[in-house]
């Protein structure tokens, strides 16, 4: 099976840490995240490359190709501990040769006479200096499905000219829920540098979308990734809305040292005397004696 393999946890072994080019170390050197986790997957056979793309009659590139031959797919994932929460937070994923399948031309319900993907295809994105001619849902191209992006939409193979596909004429391209579709990279070997430098964060894929990651997304960002994410994509009232938190601060322990309260003098009740009060009583008493 080639999904079988166990998980490894904060595995060292070198084929591994080449994969993930070293980002496992710097996860488990980060505040508050625990269970750095690599499904170790074997690699895929050529026949079963060959196999592929006899079936779909598209050529796949070299770099996806040379990815399958190191690994047949990549699953990683790591959670934070909040309090004493364990909560799921980063998932890289590519899926493997048998899990790349044409994206679902059929009806998206199960109804009769219900609008499939090509009749949902948008003519009016068309291409523009800033973005190459969009995907078509219709026989115009070809899409094959990488990540899920665990409901968040889809990162898709895309070839551009339909088929035969052939390899020069593949892009990376992101599909949303609504489903809108935007460029990320001419190459996979661009596309994985950007999964693991994105360090699997949830929704990244939408920092490269005109309206950007959600501002719960924008909180992760904030705390585990300030140096690669691209600050650009936020618009300019970022800091109305995004807390500057420190994660070493967030994760630290609740036991705090208790600080000791200052005492409130008590105020003298109405019947007491005060030391004026006393004073004059004993002047008082002493010119009556000396009467």
């Amino acid at each position: 099976m080639e999904d079988g393999s166990p998980p490894l946890l904060n595995s060292s072994k070198p084929h591994l840490e080449k994969l993930t080019l070293g980002v496992t170390r710097i996860l488990e050197s980060s505040p508050g995240v625990t269970e750095v986790t690599i499904t170790e997957k074997p690699p895929a056979e050529r026949h079963m490359i060959s196999s592929w793309e006899q079936k779909n009659n598209c050529l796949l590139p070299d770099d996806v190709k040379n990815f399958y031959l190191m690994t047949n797919g990549f699953q990683m994932t790591w959670n934070v501990k909040l309090d004493e929460h364990i909560i799921p937070l980063g998932s890289m994923t590519i899926n493997s040769i048998s899990r790349l399948t044409q994206l679902n031309q059929s009806s998206i319900y199960s109804l009769p006479n219900a609008p499939t993907l090509a009749d949902l295809d948008d003519d009016t994105q068309e291409a523009n200096d800033d973005q190459p001619e969009k995907p078509h849902f219709d026989s115009r191209s070809v899409i094959f499905e990488l990540d899920s992006c665990s409901g968040n939409g889809k990162v898709c193979l895309v070839y551009k000219n339909g088929k035969p596909g052939l390899a020069q004429d593949t892009e990376i391209w992101f599909l949303d829920r609504a489903l809108y579709w935007h460029f990320l990279t001419d190459t996979f070997t661009a596309y994985y540098r950007l999964l693991i430098t994105h360090l699997g964060l949830p929704q990244w894929q939408y920092a490269f979308t005109s309206y950007g990651i959600s501002p719960q997304a924008k909180q992760w960002f904030s705390m585990y990734k300030p140096i690669t994410y691209n600050t650009n994509l936020l618009t300019e009232d970022t800091d109305s809305f995004v807390n500057k938190l420190d994660p070493s601060k967030v994760f630290m322990s609740k036991d705090k040292a208790l600080i000791p309260k200052k005492k409130v003098p008590m105020q003298p009740s109405g019947g007491q005397k005060g030391p004026s009060a006393t004073s004059a009583s004993k002047s008082s008493s002493g010119n009556s004696t000396r009467k």
